[in-house]
């Protein structure tokens, strides 16, 4: 007779070969199965892996391509669309210990890294090299370089700057058979054959695991930023002007848009005393800030925004802290949807017309903010869990949601700028990408994962 209670064989096999790196923890099991979109996967996953080398990570795969075992791969778990959470069978490859900055090559302006790297702790080793790497996600403080990759995160700067593709010139990558790809190059220029480095950036685990990128930095620029903060009656009033300022040919490196319940709820978080009308927020830089925002400002306040300026670096970023913590405060109010929709910036009025009228619609609190410089909104719905729901989300939010996510079709959007498709939002891929390409992509992921052991029933129904 079978003993049941018998670890399986590849979890002998995994330690056997890689020792005391494998962990069945029941705590780490467990945190295993969700991020911080308040996702959690249903079992429990057979091991946690904590990789600390590409030969570690080499050895997994091969092991689990001979068992057919699912992996999953996952960094500090600060995903938004439950696209690292793993379930019953599958082991879980992480990367956090692969957190080593290799090189920097101020000459290139380029660094290379393992994927564990906390984001805002490269750019802390990059400052003494007067380098920094733009991408800036609101999770930069804990959210790694290689889960900035999977999802092609983008933040506060990608307007100005570029999301992570923009900032990854090549990478190391272990396919699901345990073979190891060296893609992209170190070079300006690269367009040897077809380009699946770029193809790797947003593919959130499922072609392959990274193991290490090279990285293209920018150079600090001494030059004196320029902050404006505005207040506007109405959200459309503020979107407007954030389209206008693009559209007049200004480049703001941050311009971000908070509405009104948004507002509010940071102001409760941070015991602000300050106006609760919806805020935008728009900072210059480089050689000719100063001059960029007089003209943002004559915009703004031709559109009715009360707006004041303020070239002081400090008072800068008490201002950026207010939007950075919109995702706490959020947290603080209750359970929290938290999405990720984009339209062209000339459309940003009218999708914040929609989420208004979807919320009242629904009867549900949705607070929104924007990345305005690039028409990136994350409308975050508040709820009472519903346990026998799907993810504990109640039916009449998930209803809003569909709403909004074709309201952001029409009006010629996508379903996510940066947070990926993950589990979440794998039902309406079909409705932006259409079945012939869903199909293609499909069979994409079958030439890289012959079995299907990666990242399984993510992205993909």
């Amino acid at each position: 007779m079978t003993d049941v209670s018998a670890p399986p064989a590849v979890l002998l096999s995994l330690r056997d070969a890689l020792g005391d790196i494998v962990s069945t923890d029941a705590a780490e099991l467990d945190a295993a199965r969700a991020d911080r979109s308040g996702h959690v996967a249903d079992g429990t996953p057979l091991a946690v892996v904590h990789a600390r080398t590409i030969d570690d990570v080499q050895t997994l795969m091969r092991l689990a391509s001979a068992s057919a075992t699912p992996v999953v791969t996952r960094g500090a778990g600060t995903g938004l669309a439950g696209g690292a959470n793993a379930t019953t069978g599958e082991i879980v490859l992480s990367t956090l210990a692969m957190n080593r900055l290799l090189e920097v090559s101020a000459d290139d302006e380029l660094a290379v890294v393992e994927p564990g790297i906390i984001n805002a702790d490269l750019n802390a080793l990059l400052l003494p090299h007067g380098l920094w790497f733009a991408p800036d996600p609101a999770s930069r403080a804990i959210s790694t370089v290689g889960g900035n990759i999977a999802t092609n995160a983008g933040g506060l700067l990608c307007a100005k700057y570029g999301v992570t593709r923009d900032a990854v010139i090549g990478l190391k990558v272990v396919l699901a058979d345990g073979t190891l790809l060296e893609l992209g190059h170190r070079t300006v220029k690269g367009v040897t054959g077809l380009d699946l480095t770029a193809l790797m950036i947003g593919s959130e685990g499922v072609l392959g695991v990274i193991v290490e990128a090279t990285l293209r930095l920018r150079r600090v620029d001494p030059s004196p930023i320029s902050t404006i903060g505005a207040f506007f009656g109405t959200v459309e009033a503020a979107a407007r002007a954030a389209s206008v300022i693009t559209s007049s040919g200004i480049r703001p490196a941050i311009m971000e848009l908070i509405d009104r319940n948004a507002m509010r709820a940071i102001s409760a978080h941070l015991s602000l005393d300050t106006r609760e009308d919806s805020y935008l927020l728009v900072q210059t830089d480089g050689p000719a800030a100063d001059e960029e925002a007089a003209a943002a400002l004559v915009v703004i306040r031709s559109l009715g925004g009360e707006a004041e300026l303020s070239t002081d670096t400090a008072h800068g970023e008490r201002l950026l802290a207010i939007r950075r913590a919109f995702h706490p405060a959020m947290v603080a109010m209750g359970e929290v949807l938290i999405e990720d929709i984009c339209v062209p910036r000339s459309a940003l009025p009218a999708m914040f017309g929609a989420i208004e009228q979807i919320a009242a619609r629904h009867g549900l609190v949705i607070a929104t903010v924007a990345h305005a410089g690039d028409g990136n909104l994350h409308p975050n719905f508040v709820f009472t869990p519903d346990p026998e729901a799907e993810g504990g989300v109640p039916a009449q939010v998930w209803a809003a949601a569909d709403e909004l996510f074709l309201a952001a079709l029409r009006l010629g959007g996508t379903l996510t700028g940066e947070h990926g498709v993950g589990i979440l939002k794998r039902r309406w891929l079909g409705d932006e990408l259409g079945l012939p390409q869903v199909e293609l992509q499909r069979q994409i992921k079958k030439v890289f994962d012959p079995q299907g052991i990666l990242n399984p029933g993510k992205v993909f129904l």
